[in-house]
């Protein structure tokens, strides 16, 4: 059996069991036991299928059994536990070339032993053989991810080293050997439960998640919530897990930390988006503006501060009011909210030697790491930027080995302006006060970061589910919901959502906290918002009148309603909305306009120019009454005011549809060579493309007809048409 169909038998089992059809998942399960690897097994599938039995059994019976509910589940948990030995068994033990399983092959040979391996590394460090301590590190790092069972010692030596109550063993240089050891053990048991769910992995994580060691805390943080996110569907079969969980949220800090790292997972959906801008617009108009810019160069240093000695002053002047200066501006506010606004600069600064290593993907950045140089200038800058904390780690060491290839000269100047600007962000940081709090959100911030480089750069990420293609919102899992019943934590999820345009999203949370806090207008308008934004009008309706019963007056609600019946094609609707908003608002241009367009859409002509010239009145200077009104004019015989109406609007900036009904104006008033000469302009404006006027002439036949155009003369007036394009 290919590595390819292994794959797909156990999707499909996963997938059956999440849906509770064990018959279906047992019926799979029989096909990969006939392979050789994993014949053992057979008997195990076989208790399971008669446990299974014996439960339908009595229950068809009728036999009321009070451990029912616990076998069952009991029983779910361990068929689900089956298919990840007998998936792991064949893939291992067959040819599948994925780095996990040629680790685990290795191992078969090659041993390691984790008590060994950590007491090594502590010795090693205590006596500073840095380069044992580390190889060792990346040993214990992918014994830990691909271990398929780990023993009882390798358990008490984890949880030992993950639980210690003992002062950080820092050396001079202050680097926290601990601390590196722990949080790689934290990711190793991160990326195995990525692989397959591991109950003592979990347990361990959890561990972590009590430490006092704040960095090694918060990454277990974060991979306790991914993992109950990737197994949502089996959790529950899990109660001393539920139990453990229920203990570590009595920790105060508990409910902060799971809010801000759902914040981070939030805007990093941003990351791509804000990659594309800047690669595909800032970039390419600041190197229009200035050609020295390199592609590379961090959004903060667009600002007009740090390039106004490259550019003449007078041009930083207008920057500031462009469309560019904005975007630059905006740029600068995502990373002050902790946008990943870096990630671009480091996608091709993933190669190096560093990196291949898939340990060191995850490794804080420390200045006790052998590959660094410990008295470089080029590190005691970088670590201006750790405090800072705007970079992940990833980002650190590939800025850390960039920098070490510039020649001596170029390095000495780029260090320079580094250290002047760093300068001043950290004394920025220190005037704003920093809270435990900052230093938590830098760390979730730089752990997320981390993680999202690893699956989208590391070389051979494609061996790897991709977390970040999910959605990770992990304030709907069940498991974690009873935990935020706080009206204002979902509150700003929501509201986060919404500001980032997530509708469907924040619908969901909306939608939950309409349920629990009744009677709550604002509630009412956001969940008619996110339904008008995803295109339900019908439900943005239903939501935007429960406001409406609170509020009748709310000029935002009348507007929004309006909107939604016109979008639904029903003006007649729309308008009364419209009207009422009219007398709360009587210059009010835009609902002055939409009123003539619902009397339009309602074929009510008379009514609409007369809306239509109420805005032309009021607002003399503007033209955007003008179609509108030539429009009309038409469709009421009013030729000659369609004409004049027609002859200002060319004058401005006439587009095709323009020229046409130019054209169609003329040509009621007898004018043939006239409309032609706009028919000509119209197809001109679209270069050339005939079908296209050809499609749009076709829809306004009914109106040429009902101003006199005899249908016979159309095909001629188009054919002519066709004759003087080709001269």
């Amino acid at each position: 059996m290919t590595t390819k169909e292994i794959h797909t038998i156990y999707s499909r089992i996963i997938k059956s069991l999440d849906h509770r059809e064990l018959k279906n998942a047992f019926d799979s399960l029989e096909g990969l036991v006939a392979d050789p690897h994993v014949y053992m097994l057979r008997d195990e599938l076989n208790n399971l299928q008669e446990t299974y039995k014996q439960l339908l059994y009595y229950y068809t019976a009728g036999s009321k059994d009070p451990m029912q509910e616990k076998i069952y589940t009991e029983l779910l948990a361990s068929v689900y536990e089956l298919a990840d030995k007998i998936k792991q068994k064949m893939l291992a033990g067959g040819d599948s070339p994925e780095m996990y399983y040629s680790i685990q092959r290795t191992s078969v040979i090659h041993a390691e032993n984790i008590a060994k391996l950590t007491e090594t590394i502590r010795s090693s460090y205590d006596i500073n053989n840095i380069s044992l301590a580390e190889a060792s590190v990346m040993k214990l790092f992918k014994t830990i991810w691909t271990s398929a069972s780990l023993s009882e010692d390798d358990l008490n030596s984890l949880h030992h080293s993950l639980t210690a109550n003992e002062e950080k063993k820092e050396t001079a240089d202050g680097s926290g050997h601990m601390t590196i050891l722990n949080c790689q053990i934290v990711s190793a048991l991160i990326l195995g439960l990525q692989e397959f769910f591991d109950r003592r992995k979990m347990h361990l994580l959890i561990d972590a998640a009590n430490s006092s060691d704040e960095e090694v805390k918060l990454r277990a943080y974060i991979g306790i919530m991914i993992t109950l996110y990737q197994y949502k569907y089996r959790i529950d079969y899990y109660p001393e897990i539920k139990y453990r969980l229920d203990n570590l949220a009595e920790n105060p800090d508990f409910r902060k930390i799971v809010y801000l790292i759902i914040l981070r997972f939030i805007l990093s959906r941003e990351t791509e988006k804000i990659s594309n801008k800047l690669k595909d617009e800032i970039i390419p108009e600041m190197m229009k503006l200035h050609p020295k810019f390199k592609p590379g160069i961090s959004p903060r240093d667009l600002s007009p501060e740090n390039i106004e000695n490259e550019m003449n002053p007078e041009w930083m002047e207008k920057l500031s009011n462009t469309p560019l200066g904005k975007k630059i501006e905006e740029f600068n506010k995502l990373q002050e909210e902790g946008a990943d606004v870096m990630h671009s600069t480091f996608i091709h600064l993933k190669n190096f030697p560093f990196f291949n290593e898939i340990s060191n993907w995850f490794i804080p950045f420390s200045k006790g790491q052998s590959s660094l140089s410990e008295e470089d200038i080029v590190l005691k800058s970088l670590e201006l930027i750790t405090n800072v904390g705007f970079m992940c780690n990833s980002d650190l060491y590939s800025l850390y080995f960039s920098i070490k290839q510039i020649p001596e000269e170029g390095r000495k100047m780029m260090i320079g302006q580094l250290e002047s600007q760093l300068s001043e962000l950290k004394q920025q940081k220190m005037a704003e006060l920093q809270t435990r709090d900052d230093n938590t959100e830098r760390i979730i911030g730089q752990y997320v970061q981390d993680l999202y480089r690893f699956y989208k750069l590391y070389q051979r990420r494609n061996e790897f589910n991709d977390i970040f293609i999910q959605k990770l919102d992990f304030h709907n899992l069940p498991i974690l919901q009873q935990y935020f019943s706080n009206k204002n934590d979902l509150l700003n999820i929501a509201e986060y959502y919404l500001r980032k345009n997530y509708f469907e999203d924040a619908l969901i949370v909306y939608k939950h906290l309409s349920d629990t806090f009744e009677g709550d207008e604002m509630l009412f308008q956001k969940k008619g918002y996110c339904c008008q934004m995803t295109g339900d009008y019908e439900g943005a309706i239903s939501e935007y009148a429960k406001a409406e019963l609170i509020n009748p007056e709310s000029k935002w609600l009348l507007r929004r309603t309006a909107q939604c019946y016109r979008a639904i094609k029903q003006p007649e609707n729309a308008i009364s909305y419209y009207l009422h908003y009219e007398k709360l608002d009587p210059e009010n241009l835009s609902v002055i306009l939409s009123i003539g367009s619902c009397y339009l859409e309602m074929k009510n002509y008379t009514e609409a120019l007369k809306y239509y010239f109420k805005v032309d009145y009021l607002d003399q200077d503007s033209s955007k009454a003008w179609r509108p009104i030539a429009w009309c004019s038409f469709l009421t015989g009013k030729y000659d005011q369609a004409r004049n109406y027609y002859t200002k609007i060319i004058s401005r900036n006439p587009d095709y549809n323009d020229y046409m009904n130019a054209g169609h104006t003329e040509w009621v008033l007898q004018n043939i060579k006239g409309a032609l000469d706009f028919y000509k302009k119209s197809v001109q404006v679209i270069k050339y493309n005939f079908e296209t006027f050809r499609t749009e002439f076709n829809n306004d036949i009914p109106e040429l007809t009902a101003a006199g155009v005899d249908i016979v003369e159309i095909p001629l007036m188009l054919d002519k048409l066709r004759y003087s394009l080709n001269n």
